[in-house]
C-alpha cells in the first residue's frame, strides 16, 4: 500500500475514464481496486503508463472517507465523492 492513499484514473482500456484507489505501485505497474467491481480481495493490474494518478488535493479532500481497515464499501463511497469533485473540478475549467 502507498503511504499515502493514491487515486487514479485509468486511461487506457475497456475501463477507460474509471476512478480506482492505487492499492500498490511497482516500477512498472499498479494494483487498483473501485471496490465494486474489482474488489480488495481481487484488484485490477494495470501497466503504470495506462493510469493517470489525480492530484493530491482530491485525496485530502476524501481523507475521511477511507479510513483502516480499507473495506470495499468504504472505498466506493470515497470513489462517488472523487467522481463528484472531479466532474466539478472539469465544469470550472470549461470541459464536459
Amino acid at each position: 500500500m502507498p503511504s499515502e492513499p493514491l487515486l487514479a484514473r485509468s486511461k487506457a482500456g475497456k475501463d477507460k475514464g474509471n476512478l480506482y484507489l492505487v492499492l500498490e505501485r511497482t516500477e512498472g505497474t499498479v494494483l487498483l481496486t473501485d471496490g465494486k467491481g474489482r474488489k480488495l480481495s481481487k484488484p485490477k493490474r494495470k501497466n503504470r503508463k495506462h493510469v493517470e494518478f489525480l492530484p493530491g488535493s482530491v485525496m485530502e479532500t476524501l481523507s475521511g472517507k477511507l479510513r483502516e481497515p480499507r473495506i470495499d464499501a468504504d472505498i466506493r463511497r470515497a470513489l462517488a465523492a472523487a467522481r463528484v469533485l472531479c466532474s466539478e473540478a472539469e465544469n470550472d475549467q470549461g470541459g464536459t
